[in-house]
């Protein structure tokens, strides 16, 4: 009886370090959250019709030139985001009343990393898109990259992410053309492209900032 006793303390300590370490895992993500959201409120306070960068810590984590053609470049990364992360509700109420010259979005790596259906991928995007239009005449939807079999992503694993993420960037220029966006190829990386199979090294950047610097330069020259 003590035994069981034992054994069913033991068991319920394990659940409920479990249950804490999910809950601080949450409010780190919340935390982080409403920071980038300051942050990013004070960073559109200085300036007017930015070019924003929405997305994942794939774009927290890049250095975008200041500039373009006049108007500023604003990261709007957060690490973490997905299609599922109201990335639209977070970004427009850092605007508070503002419009922005251009959004680029460039999101799906997390959808792909933590198996988000096809189904699932379209409908976030979509809605996302919808919510964006609202504050700007200029969208883009830039395409997934491509991750790397390195560090802790085994080739297995990278086989299975990137059946998805193939399969999301098929649909990309779709869900695009249907939210009045215009659809930002990538082009090929010559591997390793990243530091550690999914974030991207100099070279990978390279190739990124280019993309989208070129995706939203008609902007520079609207007629």
């Amino acid at each position: 009886m003590n035994g069981a006793r034992i054994g069913l303390a033991v068991l319920l300590i394990g659940a409920l370090a479990a249950g804490f370490s999910f809950l601080r895992k949450e409010a780190i993500a919340d935390s982080h959250r409403q920071a980038r959201q300051l942050v990013l409120n004070y960073t559109l306070n200085r300036g007017d019709s930015p070019i924003i960068v929405v997305g994942d810590s794939i774009v927290e984590a890049s250095t975008l030139p200041r500039t373009l053609c006049g108007y500023p470049i604003v990261n709007a990364g957060l690490n973490g985001a997905s299609t599922a992360s109201d990335l639209g509700t977070w970004l427009i109420e850092a605007l508070d009343g503002r419009r922005a010259a251009a959004i680029v979005v460039s999101l799906g790596t997390n959808d792909a990393l933590t198996a988000r259906s096809r189904q699932q991928f379209e409908t976030g995007y979509t809605a996302l898109l919808g919510e964006l239009s609202k504050v700007t005449d200029h969208l883009g939807v830039l395409a997934i990259p491509a991750i790397d079999a390195q560090g802790l992503v085994t080739m297995e694993m990278r086989t299975e992410a990137m059946n998805r993420i193939n399969d999301f960037n098929a649909v990309l220029p779709t869900l695009a053309g249907k939210g009045g966006a215009a659809f930002i190829a990538l082009p090929p990386m010559q591997e390793p492209h990243t530091i550690d199979g999914v974030h991207l090294n100099a070279a990978g950047y390279a190739a990124w900032d280019e993309a989208i610097l070129q995706g939203v330069s008609k902007i520079c020259n609207p007629h």
